[in-house]
Formats: C-alpha cells, structure tokens, sequence
C-alpha cells in the first residue's frame, strides 16, 4: 500500500476516535492560527456542518488564515496544510504507511496495525503487481464491456437524454468486480447485489461515521452491519475458491491470494481495493464526460489523437501508452473536479512546518481540494486546461500530491486505464454534448460527485 494514497478522504473520525481513545486530550493549539471550538465536546464539527463539508470548511479556513491552520475536531487539535509548499515539508515519500488503509480498515473494524517496514513494502508490491497483472490479463473483458456500453448508446437516438452518472456506476461496477474478483461476477444479479450492498456500506462510511447519525440509528446500523457481512461472505467465498487453482483470468485477488498474506490480510485488502475502485473509477469517468461535453476542442484533440494512435486497427494495449493527451485529460479532471479533496495522517514525531510546532500525536489534513486549486501553484486553476501537464514541473507536483507516479494510489492508477479503454471507445465512434441549461453542482464527500443526475446527449461520427 502507499504512502500518500489520496483516497485516504473523510475517513478522519476513524482516526480522530483512535487518537481521542488513546491519548488524553489537549486544548494547546501550538501557535498555529485558526479557530477556537466552537462546543467544547464537538470542536468545531457544528462548522463543517455548517459549512456543508470538510472540504468546504478548509477552503473557508484557510483562505481566512493562511496556508497552514488549526482548528478542532473534539477535543483534539487538528493542523490543515493547504499549499504544496506546507506540504513538501510534511509528505515523506519514503513511509509504506498507507493512511487511507488505516482509517479505513477502523471504520470496517479490522486489525489497523500495518506491520513492519518489510511487511508494508511486500503488501506494496502485491498491490502493485496486482494492479498490473489484472489490467493486463483482463483488457480484452474491459475492452468488451467498454463495447457494450458503446452499442447501447449507438442505439439511443440523437435526443436521448443519458443519465451519465448512473451508467458510469454500472460500468465501473461490472469492470471492477470481474477484474478483482474473477468471473462470478458474469452474473449480471451477483453485480446487482454487490452494487447494493457496495452503496449501503459506501454511504454510511462517507456521511454516517462522519456526522454521528449511523449509531443513533438502529435501523441503518443494521443495515450497514448485514450488508458488510454479505460482502465479506463473497469476498471469503472467492478467496476460498482461488487458493491454489489455476484461472486462465488472472484477476486482483490472485495476486492477494498468492502472496505471503494469511486469509485476514486477503480479506481486508481485497476489500478496501474493491470499495474503493468502484467508486473512484466511476467518478473519473462521469467527471471526464462531463468536461469532454463541456469543452468541445478538448474532446476534438482527444479524438484525433485516438484516430492517430489506432486509426480504423483494434484497441490494443501495446498503443495505450501512446494516448498522452488522454492521459493530460484524465490529471485535469482529478485536479478541477477534486476528485479526493482531502487526505490526512497522524503526526508520529513532533514536526516543524514553517514557523510552527507540530505535537506529537496532532492530526494533520492535506487539503487536496485547496491546493488543486490554488493559484500560487496553478496558473488560471479554475480553467480546464489538460496542456498545462505539457510542463514538467506541474506533473511533478501533481505527482507529489500523490495523483500520479511512484506515489500513485493503485485505486486511480486503475481507474485511469478503465477510463483512458472507455475512452478510446466511445470517443472514437460518438460525439459526447452537454445538455443545454443543465447546471451540474458538486457534492464533496469521500469523493466529489454532481449533487443530481448529470445528463448527456450523443451522436454518431460515423
């Protein structure tokens, strides 16, 4: 697992609960400007409330006070870094400690405890080598659902409004779960109730835990409990099924299954990469349609770059690498849409940012979204513009905020080729057009999304 992954998102109040339980509170703020609590048992979480989301709430803070500031979840001191600046001096690309797999493996009531340097960087690679291997084994299934995708759309007529946001879910449903878990998932009912239950789990993790509402309710409480247990039960079941055989699809889980990692350690990762992935691949692609229907030469550069890429030959993999421009348009679409607005960790050793003392066991938010868009680091940052990642410096340090190269989540390095497959696919043969008068608003939660329904009409190029 890595170091930065940036799907480490509003999973804070797992990490604030651990750190509220293991160590006594303190109410000294070190120096660092911000705001004081609002409640003295809730902090400020009536302002992120208020605010309508964290995200939110930090771009306020920080345009308020500066690039680093503090404010109050509980009792506990929390430090928000908002430019890359303040964050080169935190970010060791050297740690294996994955931040996203802690707090998430504490809301879904594993074993936290990573293990050792060794074990993390071996955890690493077979995370790493089961990206690779299953995008690789499984391109001609991506391929084919990318294709069915297309032939539905083909058949719409040109009026057709197309409900974008629930069909990219459905795609990335059915990509994801044959990729990481093998072929049960032909069954068009088995991706159906994955999906129900993947969302029932999702939903609670992103708003439930965050806000305190989950365990006031019974009702909901249960829910997410059994539809965990189902997913467990499925995840447990293929594990079962894929020790020691052979399966001429090599999907994400053999990896797992193959590696030195006892039937917890499968579990859990398979589990998180599984949540995680579907969401972030369907996000990616319905924010990168939405912008290629908005943006029209954008779209027109991406098409003639796929027709010199393939001309009238096959989608090969060999050629993928070749979509440059593609791939420009995929880091613009993570970096305007912010698609993980906000990461974190705890501070293990006491730190110094600029002036200011970081204590020991402090919280600290990387506020992606404030930095993505910041203007010291990003000429014109509310343009789309994927030619600004021509320049080496700006993907160098979108790749130190952990959205490409070495530090790159394997969630998105995954969902950055389903999206570049579908891509090639659909732009190749359809002109993807907004909907006149359709104002799509954000919605910040574990991942950005549209508020409503996001709506698109196609036509035939040929």
């Amino acid at each position: 697992m890595l170091d930065f992954a940036i799907f480490a998102v509003t999973f804070l109040l797992a990490l604030v609960g651990a750190v509220l339980y293991l160590y006594p509170a303190s109410r000294q703020a070190a120096g660092i400007p911000g705001i004081t609590p609002t409640e003295e048992k809730d902090g400020n979480l009536p302002d992120i409330v208020n605010s309508g989301s964290l995200h939110e709430f930090l771009v306020n803070l920080h345009e308020r006070y500066g690039p680093v500031v503090s404010f109050w979840f509980g009792r506990r001191l929390v430090v928000s870094l908002g430019t890359v600046d303040v964050l080169k001096q935190h970010i060791n690309p050297n740690k294996t400690s994955d931040p996203f797999e802690t707090m998430l493996k504490s809301l879904l009531r594993y074993q936290s405890d990573s293990g050792n340097m060794s074990e993390n960087h071996m955890r690493k690679k077979l995370y790493e080598n089961g990206v690779t291997n299953s995008l690789q084994s499984n391109f001609a299934l991506l391929l084919k659902l990318s294709e069915e995708l297309l032939d539905k759309w083909l058949a719409y007529p040109e009026s057709q409004h197309v409900p974008l946001c629930q069909h990219m879910l459905g795609f990335a449903m059915k990509s994801v779960t044959q990729m990481v878990m093998g072929s049960t998932f032909e069954d068009e009912q088995e991706v159906i109730r994955f999906q129900k239950n993947h969302g029932t789990v999702w939903s609670e993790i992103g708003k439930g835990f965050l806000d305190g509402s989950l365990d006031k309710s019974t009702t909901r409480k249960k829910q997410y409990e059994d539809a965990l247990m189902q997913l467990e039960s499925i995840l447990k079941k293929i594990i079962k099924e894929r020790k020691g055989r052979n399966f001429s699809q090599h999907v994400f889980i053999d990896s797992l299954v193959q590696g030195n990692l006892n039937d917890q350690q499968i579990l859990e990762d398979s589990m998180i990469f599984s949540l995680a992935s579907c969401v972030i691949t369907a996000k990616l692609c319905t924010w990168t349609i939405c912008f290629l229907t908005t943006y029209e030469e954008v779209q027109k550069k991406l098409y003639e770059e796929i027709d010199q890429v393939f001309g009238k030959g096959p989608i090969i993999p060999e050629k993928i690498e070749e979509l440059r421009y593609c791939r420009q348009v995929l880091c613009e679409t993570v970096r305007t849409a912010k698609l993980t607005p906000v990461s974190a960790r705890l501070q293990d050793i006491e730190g110094k940012i600029d002036t200011f003392i970081i204590p020991k066991e402090t919280l600290v938010v990387y506020a992606l979204g404030v930095v993505l868009q910041d203007p010291s680091t990003w000429s014109s940052p509310y343009k789309f513009d994927p030619e600004r990642f021509d320049d080496e410096s700006v993907m160098k340090t979108f790749s130190l905020l952990g959205f490409s190269g070495p530090q790159e989540c394997p969630e998105l390095r995954f969902a950055y080729m389903v999206t570049t497959v579908l891509l090639s696919v659909l732009v190749r043969r359809l002109h993807l057009l907004s909907v006149e008068g359709q104002v799509i608003e954000t919605k910040y939660e574990l991942v950005t999304s549209s508020k409503e329904e996001a709506w698109i009409t196609v036509s035939k190029r040929y």
